[in-house]
Parts: C-alpha cells; structure tokens; sequence
C-alpha cells in the first residue's frame, strides 16, 4: 500500500505494549484506527492521546468473544465506511509446565492467540475485499518457530497462527489481501518485563527488542512484499535452525539459559 492515509485499520491488543506502538506509528502515517482491547480505561487513555493525529475509535472487547468481535466489524466500518487493515496483535500467556497449569488455562490461552485471530481473519476478509483490498498482519512469536519447555501452549499457538499465516498468504495471493507476520523474540513491554521472575531464563537469552521496532516491522509488512519478519534477525535464522534440527535445539538449550539467566539478572539490577 503506497499510503495508510485514511486507511481504516484494526489493531487488536492496542492498549499497550505493540500494539500500543503500532496505533502511535499508523497515527503518523494518518490511518484512521479502531482500537480494540479488553481494558477500557487503558484503550481509553491511548484513544484520547492519539484523537488529536487522526481519527480513532475505541471498542472494549475480549477477542475470544466471537459475537462481540463480528459486532466490532460492523460498528467499525459503519464509523469509517470501510475496513483495510487487520492487525491481529492481542495475545496472553499463562506460565509454567503443562502439568501445572489448569485445563482452563491452556483454553484460554489456545483461544486469545489462536482462534481469534483466526475467526477475525475469516470474518474480515469480505470487509477488506469491499473496500478494494489491504492487509492482514499477525503478531507471531519466536516460540512458534522453536518452541519452549514451559510455554508448550502459547508456542504450539503461535506456530499454529504462522501455519495459518503462510496458507492464507497463498489462499488470497490474487485477492489484493497482504497477509503477514512478525515473529519477535523478547520485547521490552509488560508482557515479559511485568512478571520478569515467571519468565523462562532462555527468553532473555535474546536481544531484546522495543514494541516501536515491532511495529516498524508491521509496518514493512503491510507496504511490502515479504510474509514473515523475524527480530531480531539472529534469532529468526537460528530458530529456523532449531525447527529443522530440533537436536540442536535440545544441545543448545542449557547455553542458551546460561545467557539468558543472566541478562536476566541484569534487568532487574537495571529496574531496581
């Protein structure tokens, strides 16, 4: 897309982290933005802040909710006249192994990571074909590329919405519909930095990236060619290794805790 400038997009998860950068980021481009989040004061506070660059409308909602999600669709484009953009950002994660956590847990996580995006995707392909095409962009993870002991669920979402990424980039390949994914590693924001002591050592075995440089990379996505980008780049080559030779992966592993153990250690002396 050579311009965002009145382009209605979707950002899921908007209230913080990258999604909150991406709304700050598509603001400056002039996109008009739907902001969707389950807390309504935080959604409020980005909405009011970014209503004096362009147009913004706030919806709190759980995306794990279909018919408020379908409810969100229609009030979306009944306020801007059209849909563009998708940006499937929202994303939880429970810790710890699978045998500690409860049955419900691994529900919701499979739900918020996986099967919303997949039901928005589905419901807002006619929306983006009406309004003459765009893009749909998926917040992935690297844990979906080389998945971690004590994360089984939230890597097994995330490789499961990069499958579904890939086959409905080709699906609607002629249907003037980008589709695309960022698969970051660690990300300074809340979602791992909040509860730094939950958090496996190996996530910070990486560099650490900041939500705006995900959402520059969100932003390559929808004007560019390319389907998936990995940061840091590093990272995204090695975890490509480990997913075809998950030896290496299991080899490489008590390193690779070594290091983030203590990076880790160091963020909190940092925090302190």
């Amino acid at each position: 897309m050579s311009t965002l400038e009145n382009k209605t997009v979707i950002i899921t998860g908007a209230s913080a982290g990258i999604g909150a950068a991406c709304a700050r980021l598509l603001a400056r481009q002039k996109a008009r933005l739907a902001l969707v989040a389950r807390g309504e004061v935080a959604l409020n506070k980005i909405a009011d802040e970014l209503g004096a660059e362009t147009e913004v409308m706030a919806i709190a909602l759980d995306v794990a909710d279909t018919d408020a999600c379908m409810k969100m669709l229609s009030q979306v484009e009944q306020r801007f006249g059209a849909i563009h953009i998708l940006i499937n950002n929202a994303g939880t994660h429970i810790r710890g192994n699978v045998d500690t956590l409860k049955p419900e847990d691994l529900a919701i996580m499979a739900d918020v990571n996986f099967r919303a995006p997949l039901v928005l995707t589905a419901a807002v392909i006619p929306y983006i074909k009406k309004s003459g095409g765009g893009a749909i962009i998926m917040v992935a993870s690297l844990a979906g590329r080389a998945p971690l002991q004590g994360a089984a669920t939230y890597s097994a979402s995330k490789a499961g919405l990069r499958a579904f990424t890939y086959a409905i980039a080709d699906e609607l390949s002629s249907e003037s519909i980008k589709v695309g994914m960022v698969s970051p590693g660690p990300v300074d924001t809340g979602f791992i930095m909040d509860e730094i002591d939950k958090v496996d050592d190996i996530v910070y075995s990486q560099k650490m990236s900041t939500a705006t440089e995900v959402a520059e990379a969100i932003l390559q996505l929808i004007s560019g060619d390319r389907t998936e980008i990995a940061i840091p780049a590093a990272a995204g080559k090695m975890t490509t290794l480990m997913y075809l030779f998950p030896s290496v992966r299991r080899w490489v592993r008590p390193l690779l805790q070594k290091k983030g153990r203590k990076n880790k250690l160091k963020y909190k002396k940092e925090a302190e």
